[in-house]
């Protein structure tokens, strides 16, 4: 009874959220889940679909367009540990296991799927286990923990990352009213990494192309952003992810130029160049 409870509450506060004036995160029970693959795709010439399924997923929650899970890997020896629920929290062993986080994708209760797009770079662990991955395997995730509620009262939204957050744009886009506008921008390697976006027709989409040239080379990602011109007057809300690096001097411009309030923009590095499992909160 008292999970029923507190899905009601957390419910009635992300309706609250969303009708309200300003962006906040709301949190969901979290828990741990086995899950198994039902299928892999390629999503693009540069993401990876891994599609779970199984009784694991039933009762999942999926809210927002960037709450994340963490899939759990074995340890280097094999061993697999796994953390507890406790009440609506998870306790974890110590030392931590080896995880990863990802965006959810898509949550498809009817089909009982979870969708993971996951981008493909040499050496990482979810990258290589998903690149050789067959249906059957079994992934525990966990999570989410909750998710960014932003409300449908903004008049414009920005959106930008590189090919990490192009999960969560898509998803962005999918949600967004269909009377939304705004910009989104999304750094690739080439056209081969472009996908199909469902966005809002008021939301212009631009690809940008950066070749051979690592992350953060130059400035063509930041220069691309930060010429937007946003009516006088408007409210803005701007969404921002990818390596920690190449977006801090979007930090600057949202903070010093735009003047935005904390609750009108959320800016994260999902990665760090020749950092592994870079985590933001422990930076």
């Amino acid at each position: 009874m008292s999970r029923v409870d507190h899905r009601s509450r957390h419910l009635d506060r992300i309706a609250e959220v969303r009708a309200g004036l300003h962006a906040e995160k709301v949190g969901y029970p979290i828990g741990i889940r086995e899950t198994r693959v039902v299928r892999t795709a390629m999503v693009g010439a540069g993401l990876l679909r891994v599609t779970l399924g199984g009784p694991g997923t039933e009762g999942f929650e999926a809210h927002s367009p960037d709450e994340h899970v963490k899939l759990i890997l074995p340890d280097p020896d094999g061993t697999l540990r796994l953390p507890e629920r406790n009440g609506d929290m998870l306790r974890w062993p110590r030392p931590a296991p080896v995880s990863r986080q990802y965006t959810v994708r898509r949550y498809d209760p009817a089909a009982g799927e979870i969708d993971i797009d996951v981008a493909l770079h040499e050496g990482g662990l979810v990258s290589d286990w998903a690149s050789v991955v067959r249906p059957g395997a079994v992934m525990h995730l966990a999570g989410p923990p909750g998710g960014l509620i932003v409300p449908h009262s903004y008049d414009r939204y920005l959106l930008a990352g590189d090919l990490t957050a192009l999960p969560a744009i898509a998803r962005w886009l999918e949600e967004l009213p269909r009377t939304a506008r705004g910009w989104a921008f999304v750094e690739v390697v080439d056209a081969a990494q472009e996908i199909e976006l469902a966005a809002p027709e008021g939301v212009e989409v631009r690809w940008l192309h950066r070749g051979d040239r690592p992350v953060g080379a130059d400035d063509a990602f930041v220069r691309a952003v930060t010429e937007v011109t946003v009516p006088e007057g408007e409210r803005l809300y701007v969404w921002v992810a990818g390596e920690a690096g190449q977006i801090k001097p979007l930090r600057r411009w949202v903070r010093d130029e735009l003047r935005l309030e904390k609750a009108d923009h959320d800016i994260t590095g999902y990665w760090k160049r020749g950092v592994a499992d870079f985590d933001e909160d422990d930076h």
